[in-house]
């Protein structure tokens, strides 16, 4: 992919568009029969899994997963629903991809379910094995014809020639021990996919040896709830941030450091605000190099609300390297791409922005592209099937959020201006000054 800027140069080649964007109507990609609040994307399928649900609550409103086609048609993305997997009275709050492994984040335990795409013939003995089940895995009816996944139907029909899904339950651990209400707040693999990490209500940070699930470290992390945690690409360094202001960096079980990302702004005290999200990332260019990013929101609700902060950092350091405000909307959630170049944002409101890491400048800005809080982001994987259904465009960021919609937004590509043609402009307009002059004063020259 041909990227637009380069943290050595310090220069972007992207003129900002994010002040024409505003409020403006996006269509749907998706629209589940339930609220959703996580989202990812498989890099070698390019399936967009997602999931939700109402919980126990006897509302009717259904838990599960859904495993969705993503395709570009006409240079216009389109989603169509393959699968749709019964997660019976448990919604899926938060997960996390390991190869073809679903770490799914249900109440207090993280599920390991299995997923893979059958061929046609085994897609049809996969629905008789279903029909004849327990009925938690459906798969979606298929009849001569085809349509979209449309808006409140939680049985879409699918091409016949489509690839059916299979998903198998692979194993469980509790991740949150609070006595009442347990409930897992995050879940990640490591790079390597060595090691399966969550964080909790009850605050704390527990790691598993994958695939065997053999528990290796639980230790208490925070006061309180864990609201994100990642791990480094070398899997050294842990970082926690919680609601108890605090943003730590962990060896194993061992706190390294905790970060303040205000010593140089006065006017901000230790309790104005909290961290909400933090994810590292590569720099193009620089593989010994390595960033933190972390989300900074305001601990109290003003009738004049004080803006929202992002974070860059040295990841291998973790000295604050900039320091931005990103607009008054609460951030509700992070994503960073995988070549480290963009930054997704979404807010309670609605809103979704995408800014440019070694800047921190807004590229992308919809006013509530969503009629509520945003849940989860995540942008298409840099991986040959990613960059296939990306097209000519330079990013596209997927948002889920409780409405039950999924939509795209897609970051056109923007070459830089050429040398040659600004230099021939340049020259053009030195030939005109002359001549200007030379027809306004005879003898001039």
């Amino acid at each position: 992919m041909t990227l637009p800027c380069s943290e050595t140069t310090g220069r972007s080649e992207f003129a900002s568009f994010s002040d024409t964007m505003g409020r403006r109507k996006l269509p749907d990609l998706y629209c589940a029969p339930f609220p959703l609040y996580t989202v990812k994307v498989h890099p070698e399928t390019g399936l967009v899994v997602t999931a939700g649900g109402g919980g126990a609550s006897k509302t009717g409103i259904k838990n599960g997963v859904h495993f969705l086609g993503l395709e570009l048609v006409g240079g216009r993305h389109s989603a169509t629903l393959l699968h749709s997997h019964d997660t019976d009275t448990r919604a899926t709050m938060n997960l996390a991809l390991g190869g073809d492994v679903i770490a799914a984040g249900q109440d207090g335990t993280c599920s390991l379910m299995r997923f893979k795409q059958c061929s046609k013939k085994d897609g049809h003995k996969a629905t008789a094995r279903e029909e004849g089940g327990d009925g938690k895995q459906t798969a979606p009816r298929r009849r001569g014809g085809h349509r979209r996944a449309e808006a409140g139907g939680d049985e879409a029909e699918t091409r016949d020639e489509t690839p059916q899904m299979s998903v198998e339950a692979v194993g469980e651990v509790c991740s949150d021990r609070s006595p009442t209400d347990p409930l897992q707040k995050c879940v990640r693999f490591s790079a390597d996919l060595s090691l399966l990490l969550t964080g909790g209500a009850d605050g704390h940070v527990r790691v598993w040896e994958y695939p065997a699930m053999k528990e290796k470290l639980d230790f208490k992390a925070h006061d309180g709830e864990i609201e994100d945690l990642d791990i480094s690409p070398d899997n050294k360094q842990i970082v926690t941030v919680g609601r108890d202001f605090a943003c730590c960096v962990w060896s194993n079980d061992q706190l390294v450091v905790g970060l303040s990302w205000h010593d140089n702004m006065p006017h901000i005290t230790d309790k104005m605000y909290r961290y909400q999200a933090c994810r590292f990332a590569k720099v193009e260019d620089q593989s010994d190099a390595l960033r933190l990013y972390t989300v900074q929101i305001p601990h109290k609700r003003d009738r004049r609300p004080p803006p929202c902060y992002l974070t860059k950092w040295d990841g291998r350091n973790f000295l604050p390297l900039l320091t931005k405000p990103c607009g008054s909307e609460v951030i509700s959630c992070l994503a960073v791409s995988d070549s480290g170049t963009f930054l997704g944002l979404g807010t309670v409101t609605g809103s979704v922005s995408i800014y440019i890491a070694f800047s921190l400048q807004s590229l992308y800005y919809v006013q509530e592209a969503h009629g509520i809080v945003v849940t989860d982001l995540a942008f298409l994987p840099d991986s040959p099937k990613g960059r296939g259904i990306l097209g000519d465009n330079e990013a596209a960021l997927l948002s889920v959020a409780v409405d039950s919609r999924c939509k795209m937004h897609v970051l056109p590509h923007r070459g830089s201006f050429p040398v040659w043609l600004l230099l021939l402009l340049c020259a053009l307009v030195v030939v005109c000054v002359v001549l200007f002059l030379q027809h306004t004063f005879p003898g001039f020259i």
